[in-house]
């Protein structure tokens, strides 16, 4: 499974996974749970009792990164935004207004601060008066952070 991710990746993988599985073994679907949400990913339960079943009820760190891996295939962050921004898009015109989405980002879910809205919105090259391409606006905001190494 390493070819299909960074090594960065794993290691923040192994960390995690070692964290909540201490035995070296993932032995329950709760586990699992935590470990995957904890990565950032939302898999449902259905999805996560499948996995789970797959791999016999216990689960090595091998097998943790298969199910990483189907995972990511499965669940596509950016396009379930977009989607999420055509739902209200009502005039279906691709845009949504700078302030509008400054409130949606400081309101709604995980939420941002001021500061880290204006540094993706300066990243983005977003006014704050100005009208936004959503598409746009999430390929650059959803974009994975530049490795230097």
């Amino acid at each position: 499974m390493a070819r299909y991710f960074k090594e960065q990746d794993i290691d923040e993988f192994r960390e995690c996974f070692f964290l909540f599985a201490r035995s070296g073994h993932i032995k329950s679907l709760d586990e699992l749970t935590v470990i995957m949400r904890s990565l950032g990913l939302s898999p449902t339960i259905n999805e996560l009792a499948g996995y789970f079943k797959q791999k016999g009820g216990k689960m090595s760190f091998p097998d943790f990164l298969e199910v990483m891996h189907i995972h990511s295939r499965v669940e596509n962050l950016p396009k379930e935004i977009v989607d999420a921004f055509k739902a209200a898009d009502m005039e279906k015109r691709g845009v949504t207004s700078a302030k509008h989405l400054r409130h949606l980002l400081q309101n709604w879910g995980e939420r941002l601060s001021s500061k880290e809205v204006d540094r993706i919105f300066r990243e983005a090259n977003v006014n704050n008066n100005s009208m936004v391409k959503y598409e746009d606006f999430v390929k650059i905001a959803c974009a994975p952070i530049p490795d230097y190494y």
